[in-house]
């Protein structure tokens, strides 16, 4: 094994609480409220990107919050830490990594499976467990030259970004097309069997087009074999630079297609569409921007005891973050699906979306004070470690 695991493992089963950094638990509960207000909107308009194309008052304010730091940008928040949380678990588990990463992404996947099926076709835990697999398999072995390999794909893509960009505003035209939601069968379907029967058939293709985020999960990796978050002290400068540099990215990149999602700037079809690129392509900067953005705040944090006790919820969600996953997605298919609830528009969504993420942050709360784990998170240990039981 390379430096980012020992050749014997200190510990056998998952890690505990009080070991845990406290950076991506943060992360990961307080940006389940973005994957809320981004699956909400899906659900609630029945397509992608979940934004009324015609908005008024109020609702341009939504759209405008949720194009600019939502869509496109709270996934790769995920991807980044679930690469940094495969070097953990191999760091952890030392010479029997292999084998406990393969069986927990083979779990993952069928958790998607299950999850895509009877929820919600937007699953990403297949994804990540195909992700995870080839991870193990091809990159957690290597060297550090060789990961360097990851920053120089960031380069290129920055390069390709700003190319996109440019081009899109020079060819930019004025018009009157407006945002149009891709249309998901499942979510318009008029009873459940048949949604379950058209997510069954969407789940394979979103799994296919969301897995080059393998590029944001290797970054995460590479993070995390230099102990990025478990030590932000020693990281100060860097999180501060890919903060405000990620962000920026971020942010800038979202400013034309947030001014179409807004209402504010009419254009036509053709440079909807490339603003529309250029969203998503800067979108994945919100990973690694937001990432060192909560590494900092972590870093604030273990200063002041108060404020660590005020967002303990925040974190008790992040260490069940794959219950809250699931738990949205569940309450996703009562509140809007056409057989059920069947809640529209923006408004709905929003609210929902905030209600949900409260609700999961006390139920997360109850369970860290009781001492239990999150019930998909018991039901995934089972099956990684059971040989480590045994």
């Amino acid at each position: 094994m390379t430096a980012t695991t020992s050749t014997r493992a200190l510990h056998a089963g998952p890690v505990p609480r009080a070991d845990r950094a406290l950076a991506p638990d943060l992360a990961r509960g307080a940006m389940l409220l973005f994957i809320a207000l981004a699956n909400a909107a899906n659900a609630a308009f029945a397509g992608q990107p979940g934004l009324d194309g015609t908005p008024h008052g109020a609702q341009r304010v939504v759209n405008a919050v949720l194009a600019m730091f939502v869509d496109s940008r709270a996934y790769p928040v995920f991807a980044v830490m679930f690469g940094y949380g495969l070097v953990q678990i191999a760091r952890r588990q030392g010479d029997r990594a292999r084998r406990i990463l393969l069986r927990r992404n083979a779990a993952l996947i069928v958790f998607g499976l299950f999850h895509a099926a009877l929820l919600y076709f937007g699953d990403f835990l297949g994804a990540y467990g195909i992700v995870g697999i080839v991870a193990t398999l091809l990159l957690l072995r290597r060297g550090d030259r060789f990961h360097r390999v990851v920053l120089w794909l960031w380069g290129f893509q920055t390069a390709y970004a700003g190319v996109l960009a440019v081009t899109a505003l020079v060819g930019a035209r004025g018009g009157d097309a407006v945002l149009t939601n891709t249309p998901n069968p499942s979510l318009a379907a008029s009873s459940y069997g048949q949604s379950v029967l058209d997510r069954l058939a969407e789940w394979p293709v979103h799994t296919a087009t969301v897995l080059p985020f393998i590029v944001i999960v290797w970054l995460g990796i590479w993070a995390a074999r230099r102990r990025i978050l478990e030590n932000p002290a020693a990281h100060r400068t860097l999180l501060r630079r890919v903060a405000v540099g990620c962000l920026g990215i971020s942010v800038v990149g979202a400013v034309p297609y947030t001014l179409i999602a807004a209402g504010a700037v009419h254009v036509d079809a053709a440079t909807v569409e490339a603003m529309a690129l250029v969203h998503a392509v800067s979108g994945e900067y919100g990973g690694p921007g937001y990432v060192a953005l909560f590494g900092l705040l972590a870093l604030r944090l273990d200063r002041a005891r108060r404020g660590r006790a005020l967002l303990a919820p925040v974190v008790a969600l992040g260490q069940r973050s794959l219950s809250g996953y699931l738990l949205q997605s569940a309450v996703w298919l009562v509140l809007f699906a056409p057989f059920a609830l069947h809640l529209e528009g923006t408004y709905a969504a929003a609210g929902a979306a905030v209600v949900t993420w409260l609700v999961s942050l006390a139920a997360a709360w109850a369970l860290s004070v009781t001492g239990h784990r999150g019930p998909a998170e018991t039901l995934l240990r089972r099956v990684t470690y059971r040989a480590t039981r045994r």
